[in-house]
C-alpha cells in the first residue's frame, strides 16, 4: 500500500538502459521517481531534499554507490537504500549490509522483483517516518520517584556543558534515553547523536567501527569508512557498555581523549575529534580497575561527571505510570485499542523486582497488548513468569510468557528416536530447523524486517542475513 504523499524514488545508476528499464515500471505503478547517472549527482541534490528509498548501483565512475550509502546513513540514518550489484560482486553485497543497506538487488534483475523489493522499501521508509513522529510526541523520560527527579536535575545543570559524562546503571534501565536528553539539551544539539554498544561488536571490528579505516586498510576494506568518531563530529558519542572494551582500544580512546584526534585503521594522517563522549556501564569500573580489567588514567578521563541511574525496584511508584506509557505506545504501534490494566495488576507489577528494569517492563506490556485477551488486564492475564514471581527473590522473566516445556520433551523424544535409527549429524539437523523457525517467525512477527528481527533474537544484522542465505529463506520477508 503507497501512501500519499510520498516523496520520489532515486535511481542511481550509470547505465542509462537501467535507468530508463526502472522509470517506466515505476512509473507504470504511478510511484514518483529521480534519475542521476552517478552518485556525485545525487550528493549534489541531497543537500536540498531527500529521497523516499534510494536505489543505487554499487560500481559507478567516481563515488560509488557504497560512498553514496554512507553519506545517505549519515544524514537520513532512517531512510532505506537499495544496492544494485552482480551476482558475483558477494564482497560488495557484505559491505553493503555493513553499511546500513535495506536489501541488495542482484543484477540482472526481473523488473517486477525490483518493483516488489523498492515497494517493501516504501513501506520501511513509511515506518520509519511513523515511529520518528511517535518518538518526538513521546516525553524524553518518564519518571516521577525522588531518585528519577535528581537525574533530571542532573541533566538541567549539564545543558550548557560539553563534559564527559559517565552513566552507571543496570542493564535495560534507561541508560542510551538519558544520554539522548544529555544530548538534545546541550549546546550539540543541532548535531548528530552517535551511539554504539562496545560489548555487542566482535573485538576485530571494534576498531574500525569507532575509527573508521582507509581503503585496502585489511581484507574487503574496499573504500575508505569514516567511524562513529568521525560521524559524530561536533555532536555526541555515545559509547555503552564502556567497562567490556578490550584493553587496545582503551588505549586508543585515551589517547582520543587526550589529544583530540585519532588515526583510521590503517591512516597515517590524525584526524581531529571535536566529540563529546557520553560512556556508560553496568559495571564497577573501580573494581574493574582494580583488577586490572580497565585502565585507570581512562576512568579518570571518563568519569569526569558520573550520573547514577536507578534501578526500577528502587524507583516503584513510577511502575504504573510507565506501565501505562508503555501500553499507550505499544497499541499506537500495532494500530489497535489500548487495553487498561487494572490497579490491583499496577500494583501487582508495582511489587515486582524487574531485574531487566524498564526494557523488561517495556516489553511485558507490548506482550500483554499482543497476547492479553480482554481489554481490561488483571493479574491472571499477566505472563505467567510473572504471576509465579516474588518481589523478592528476583525473578520474573522478560515478559514474553512461560516457556512451555512440552516442546523440549519432544525434541528428546525426535533424538532418541534418530539415535535408535542409527542416523548421524543429527545436531546440524536439528540446529538448522531448530534456527530456521526462530527466525522465520522472528521476520513474521516484524513484517520482514531484519534488524527488528536480529534484535529481538539477539543476533546482528550480519548474522541473521548469512543465516537467512544459508538456510535459503529469503522467501518469507514479506510484508
Amino acid at each position: 500500500m503507497i501512501h500519499d504523499p510520498m516523496k520520489p524514488i532515486w535511481i542511481v545508476d550509470d547505465d542509462k538502459s537501467i535507468r530508463w528499464v526502472l522509470e517506466k515500471a515505476l512509473t507504470r505503478e504511478n510511484i514518483p521517481c529521480k534519475l542521476f547517472a552517478s552518485a556525485r549527482e545525487a550528493l549534489q541534490a541531497l543537500e536540498e531534499e531527500a529521497p523516499q528509498v534510494l536505489v543505487s548501483d554499487i560500481r559507478m565512475p567516481g563515488a560509488s554507490g557504497l560512498e553514496l550509502l554512507q553519506a545517505i546513513k549519515e544524514k537520513h540514518p532512517g531512510l532505506p537504500v537499495i544496492i544494485m550489484t552482480a551476482y558475483s560482486d558477494l564482497e560488495s553485497a557484505v559491505a553493503a549490509f555493513q553499511g546500513g543497506a535495506f536489501e541488495y538487488l542482484p543484477k540482472p534483475f526481473d523488473v517486477e522483483n525490483a518493483i516488489e523489493l523498492i515497494r517493501r522499501a516504501i513501506e520501511e521508509s513509511m515506518r520509519e517516518t511513523a515511529a520518528e513522529e511517535t518518538a518526538e510526541e513521546s516525553p524524553e523520560i518518564l519518571g516521577a520517584a525522588p531518585s528519577m527527579q535528581e537525574v533530571f536535575r542532573a541533566i538541567g545543570r549539564l545543558s550548557q556543558s560539553h563534559a564527559t559524562v559517565l552513566i552507571n546503571g543496570e542493564s535495560g534501565s534507561g541508560k542510551e534515553l538519558v544520554a539522548r536528553a544529555l544530548h538534545r539539551h546541550s549546546p550539540r544539539a543541532a548535531k548528530a547523536f552517535i551511539a554504539i554498544n562496545t560489548a555487542a561488536i566482535p573485538k576485530d571490528l571494534l576498531e574500525s567501527e569507532l575509527f573508521g579505516h582507509e581503503r585496502g586498510a585489511f581484507t574487503g576494506a574496499q573504500t575508505m569508512r569514516r567511524g562513529r568518531f568521525e560521524q559524530a563530529e561536533a555532536g555526541t558519542l555515545f559509547l555503552d557498555e564502556i567497562g567490556d572494551m578490550p584493553a587496545e582500544l582503551q588505549t586508543r580512546l585515551l589517547r582520543v581523549l587526550s589529544d583530540g584526534q585519532f588515526y583510521r585503521v590503517g591512516g597515517h594522517q590524525p584526524v581531529k575529534a571535536n566529540v563529546r563522549v557520553i560512556a556508560a556501564t553496568h559495571q564497577d569500573l573501580e573494581k574493574r580497575v582494580r583488577d586490572g580489567l580497565f585502565r585507570e588514567d581512562l576512568f579518570h578521563r571518563l568519569n569526569v561527571i558520573r550520573l547514577r541511574l536507578p534501578s526500577l525496584r528502587e524507583r516503584r511508584e513510577d511502575i504504573p505510570l510507565l506501565a501505562k506509557h508503555f501500553m499507550a505506545t505499544s497499541a499506537r504501534e500495532l494500530g489497535v485499542e489500548p487495553k487498561r490494566i487494572s490497579e490491583t495488576a499496577l500494583k501487582y507489577l508495582a511489587a515486582l523486582d524487574w531485574p531487566g528494569n524498564v526494557r523488561q517492563l517495556e516489553n511485558t506490556c507490548h506482550w500483554l497488548t499482543v497476547m492479553a485477551p480482554a481489554q481490561n488486564i488483571e493479574v491472571a492475564d499477566l505472563p505467567s513468569d510473572l504471576r509465579a514471581a516474588k518481589s523478592a527473590d528476583g525473578s520474573g522473566g522478560t515478559g514474553g510468557g512461560a516457556v512451555d516445556a512440552d516442546w523440549v520433551k519432544s525434541l528428546e523424544q525426535e533424538v532418541t528416536r534418530r539415535l535408535a535409527t542409527g542416523e548421524t549429524a543429527i545436531g546440524d539437523d536439528l540446529t538448522r530447523q531448530f534456527e530456521t523457525a526462530l527466525i522465520k517467525n522472528a521476520l513474521k512477527h516484524t513484517g520482514g524486517r531484519r534488524i527488528e528481527a536480529a534484535q529481538l533474537l539477539g543476533m546482528g544484522r550480519n548474522t541473521i542475513t548469512r543465516k537467512i542465505a544459508d538456510l535459503k529463506i529469503e522467501g518469507d520477508e514479506k510484508g
